[in-house]
Formats: structure tokens, sequence, C-alpha cells
């Protein structure tokens, strides 16, 4: 039995991201950020919440249920509360408020493309807004309604089949509302992975990676879903378009990559053909400590340039490893003590969790994995085992639940993140930690500012970005805006990319300009005005949407 979705937080109500357990998390974080202890954010409770009526004449519901059948309409507070937000800082706030002021009038579960495109075309003919809505994990404001019109949010979740496997070419055609899950068990039961595993992997869908173009948890040697996608197919307000599946690029520009990262603002994904892969045999997953953030983001590039390429691997810099420690579950009894035994041997080699930078290196069913690893070692790595690493693998998708509960303890907790040259990854990395410290510093919080590399390239590489405040209580949403802008204002002045694999939504469309320049913006709004006339395809979402109203 599938359990109850937490309406205020991450994941299912049953799960948490528990802190009894780790002895030093507690101290850690009341001196970094300079915790008082009387600080909490509690959710409202949901009864308390007064939502707008829902809009929808009875003739257009009864219309509506015509087309999808009576229990696939759902107008009930829960079902609107949950499709409202996505799940970014500002979206926690509003919902612990029971801030929802702008809810969908109606949640629609489409069983068909067939049931898809009629509902696109009942909200041509009423005049209402249609919102996509796969698993609703957006960091960005992707899935919120942000127009005045009668609102209709489109929830996939009954498209999630596996509709074929090419084992010869190895590509699978899915319907877009499948998540992670249930993806990875239809495949991995014919031998195959799609080997996309996001942080938000078990909450969020095929459709949704593909329209923010998502990157899997710290995967290089897969890279991102752009590359694992070989076409789409999407039901537009004008009609059905599909790119066609050919495995390289054919002459003129790519459909395909404009389809992509569209955010639902051109049309609805309903199925997609993906390059998927036969299951690997070995796998090698260990950690590493580098004695700097710099040592182990140059042993990257040097691997990476020498076409020895990880399937995973995620660089912590200085302050998060030493997070990652402090943060940690501590062994007991002999497992404690062999644990205080390894840590002086590392202490005594010259290495420290404190002031070190942690890398997970994994290689699979790859003959070069020990150059890999070497290379590693002559840039001063000491190999700590595949112990740390387990826990890394064991822990990825339940860090996403410790939000909830810093929140709880009145704790601003949010995420960025950006790509660059490897030429110019220290410098930015350096200005991010800076600048959100100063942004920071105003609302007289102390920040703790934790950063990854999370996927790698030939030419440069992702920073992934953790920051951590005390909330300015009466002014949360301020506060953490002041500090979003300082530092997107960085990352687009100083060289990196405005967004790697969050998308864009609305909470980043004010820097689209910068990242596009005027024309480029020009020719994403012709491409919206073409495929959807009337704006009425998630409006207020990418500059295309934006512009195209105005």
């Amino acid at each position: 039995m599938e359990h109850e979705l937490r309406w205020y937080g991450w994941g299912t109500a049953d799960k948490t991201y528990p802190l009894d357990n780790r002895p030093g998390a507690w101290s850690f974080l009341r001196t970094a950020l300079d915790l008082r202890g009387d600080e909490g954010f509690p959710a409202c409770a949901f009864d308390s919440i007064r939502l707008r009526a829902p809009r929808l004449t009875d003739a257009q519901l009864d219309a509506l249920r015509g087309i999808v059948g009576g229990e696939a309409v759902q107008t009930d507070a829960r079902a609107r509360v949950l499709h409202a937000y996505g799940r970014s800082y500002r979206d926690l706030i509003r919902l612990r408020r029971g801030d929802i002021p702008n809810p969908p009038d109606a949640v629609v579960y489409p069983a068909s493309e067939e049931q898809v495109a009629r509902v696109i075309a009942f909200c041509a003919e009423n005049g209402c807004a249609l919102i996509p809505f796969g698993g609703g994990s957006s960091v960005v404001g992707g899935v919120e309604p942000r127009d005045e019109r009668v609102t209709v949010t489109l929830d996939l979740a009954r498209l999630n089949r596996v509709l074929a496997l090419d084992e010869i070419s190895q590509t699978a055609t899915i319907e877009a509302g499948i998540r992670g899950p249930a993806l990875e068990r239809a495949l991995n039961a014919r031998g195959f992975t799609l080997a996309h595993l996001p942080q938000s992997f078990e909450f969020s869908a095929l459709g949704g990676w593909i329209a923010t173009r998502g990157a899997g948890l710290a995967s290089t040697k897969y890279g991102k879903i752009e590359a694992m996608t070989a076409n789409v197919r999407v039901v537009t307000p004008r009609g059905i378009l599909e790119t066609r599946h050919a495995p390289a690029t054919a002459a003129g520009p790519s459909l395909l990559q404009l389809l992509m990262g569209s955010e639902g603002t051109l049309g609805v994904i309903t199925r997609a053909t993906m390059r998927v892969r036969r299951l690997p045999k070995t796998k090698d997953y260990r950690a590493l400590l580098f004695k700097s953030f710099a040592a182990g983001a140059a042993a990257i590039r040097e691997m990476l340039q020498s076409d020895i390429v990880p399937a995973t691997v995620r660089l912590s810099d200085e302050d998060e490893t030493r997070s990652f420690f402090a943060l940690r579950e501590q062994a007991r009894g002999w497992p404690g003590v062999y644990e205080e035994m390894g840590l002086r041997l590392v202490r005594a080699l010259g290495y420290s969790f404190e002031r070190g930078a942690l890398m997970i290196l994994g290689f699979e069913d790859d003959p070069l994995a020990g150059q890999g690893r070497a290379i590693c070692r002559a840039r001063g790595a000491f190999d700590l085992g595949h112990g740390v690493a387990r826990a890394w693998l064991r822990d990825r998708y339940a860090t996403p639940y410790l939000r909830d509960v810093l929140l709880d303890h009145g704790v601003l907790v949010d995420t960025l993140e950006t790509a660059t040259t490897w030429e110019n990854l220290e410098r930015l990395h350096k200005a991010l930690a800076r600048t959100i410290g100063e942004a920071a510093a105003p609302t007289g919080s102390r920040a703790l500012v934790m950063t990854h590399v999370s996927h790698c390239y030939r030419d440069g590489a992702s920073l992934y970005v953790t920051f951590l405040a005390r909330m300015a209580r009466g002014h949360e949403i301020e506060q953490w805006e002041a500090i979003k802008r300082a530092a997107t204002d960085c990352i687009m002045t100083q060289g990196g990319t405005l967004s790697h694999h969050h998308g864009i939504g609305y909470e980043h469309a004010a820097w689209l300009e910068q990242e596009y320049g005027a024309l480029g913006l020009a020719a994403l709004r012709a491409l919206k005005d073409t495929l959807d006339p009337d704006g009425m395809m998630n409006p207020g979402k990418q500059g295309a949407g934006i512009i195209a109203q105005g």
C-alpha cells in the first residue's frame, strides 16, 4: 500500500531523517549557524488551510469526467494542495504557513495520450490554463499556477508503462508519467537500466526529467537526460509533435533539443524513446579523501581528459566534507572502535575530515577503473575503502528528508546549482561561498555553504551548492530571496550557467536575458507562439512563456 505523501514537505509522511542517532549533528549546527535553541517553524494544521473554491462549473467538471472518468477528476483540498506548489524553499515556507492563494481548480489524471489531447482541447475551448505535472519535485516554481485563469493541473501518474523494449537497438519506449522506481523495476526485470538516478528519483517522473533536462545523481558516465533521449512525443494545443528517432543528429536544427527543457510551456510530453543499457556486471564504489578540493578537482579533470569516465564521481569541498563527517551516523560497540582506529590512521597520515575533500568514486564494468584510482592517488588521495561509499549510496534518497527536519527547527536550507569550465571552477566556487555568506549576514545569521562537484565533462563540471542559515522569523521568504538573488547574480557575472539541471520555472526567469540574449528569447517566443498561441500551457514559466504574455 502506498504511503500518504507529506503535503508540506518531501516524500511520504512515514519517513524522516532522524538526527538522534547522529550525536554530533546538533552541536555542529548550533555552532556553525549560531542557533540559539529557541528556533522552530512547524507546519500549520492541514485543516486550518482555507482554499478558494474551485472555479470550474458543474458542467465543466462533468465534461472533464466524461474524458478521463469520474474518479480521475479531483477537486478536494488535499489534491489541490499537493499540486499547488513544487518543493522549493519558497514553496515549503508557504505550505507550512498555509499560504495557498492560487491552487489549481481541478487535478485531472488522464490514462492515455488521447485523453491528454482531449483535456488540452477542453482547456483551449474553456479559456483555462493547463499545467503538466509529473512528480511535483520542481525547485524553481515549475508547477505553481501563475495565472489568473481557471487552472487545470494534468497529473500524468496513470501514464506509467514501459511500452516496448528493443533489445537489439537498446532503446525503450516509455510513457512520461512513470516514476523512477517503477521504471527501473520494469527495465531491470529485462536486464536493462536507464541509469538516471537523480536525488528526486523516488518522486519524479520521466517526463519531468526530460522537461527540465534533468541530471542523474553524481552520474558522469551516463550523463544528463538529453544524452539518453532518442525521441519524444508531445501533445501541444496545435496538435501532436513527434521527433524522429535516429542514431545520430539529422541535418538541420534539432527539434528534440528545442522540446527538451521546455518545462510544459509548449505541450505535454506523453512518451519518449530512451537509450537504455545492460545492467552492469561489476560495480566498484569507494570513498577517497583528498587534502583539498582543488586536488580532487584536478584528479577528476585528468581522468575525464584521459578518457577515463567513472560511472559516478562526487567531490565535496572542505565545508561539505566537514559537515558530512559531523552529521554522520556514528557506529557503536566494536564497529565504533574500528572506526576510531581508522580515523587515527587517517590523521596520522596527514589527512582530515575537517579540512579535506571527500570523493565518492564509482566504476561499473570499466577496465580503466584501476587507472582512474591511480590518477587520484597521484593527486594525493587516501583510499578509505568501500564503507563510506556504501553509506552514501544507502542514504542518497533519504537526505531530502533532512530539509524538513531542519525547517522544523527554524533553519533555512536550500540548494542551487550551476556549471562552468575547469579553468573557472575554483574561482566560481570561492565567489559563490563568499557571496552567500555576505548575503546572509544582514539577517544576523552565519551561513554554512557546502558545495560538491556532481557532474563532470571534458571541459568543465557542475557545482551543486547547499546553504543553511538561521531563519529570519517573519521574513523567511525575503531572507531567502536576498540570498538567492545575490548567489544567482554571482553565477551570471562569474561565468557560470544559470542552471545545470534544476530548470528555469519562474524563479530563474529574471536572469534569462543574460543567459540567452534578447534575440535568443525572441526565438523562444516565436516557438511558443507557434505551438501555444493562446499561452495556455504552464503560463508564467520560462522566458518564452513570460515574454509571450507581454
